[in-house]
C-alpha cells in the first residue's frame, strides 16, 4: 500500500491525521535532524497501521516534508 504523507516535525504531540484514503498528515515531536523525524514518522505509522517498523519504508522524500511511504501489510 502506498500513501502520501505531509510531515510536521517539531510538533507538540505525536499524531496521525487522515486527510483522505491515501493522504495523511503526521505530526512528530522530533526535529528534522539526522533522520530523527523520519524514524519517528516510521515508528508512528507502524503503530497506526499495526505493522512492525520494518513494514514501513520511505519511498520518496527523505529530505522533504512531502513523502511517499510504502506500507507492507
Amino acid at each position: 500500500m502506498r500513501i502520501y504523507v505531509s510531515a510536521k516535525p517539531n510538533s507538540k504531540e505525536n499524531k496521525v491525521e487522515k486527510i483522505s484514503e491515501d493522504h495523511f498528515r503526521v505530526y512528530v515531536s522530533e526535529p528534522p535532524v539526522k533522520g530523527r523525524a523520519n524514524y519517528a514518522i516510521i515508528r508512528l505509522l507502524s503503530e497506526y497501521f499495526a505493522v512492525p517498523p520494518g513494514g514501513v519504508r520511505i519511498f520518496r522524500g527523505h529530505l522533504t516534508r512531502e513523502k511517499i511511504i510504502d506500507i507492507f501489510l
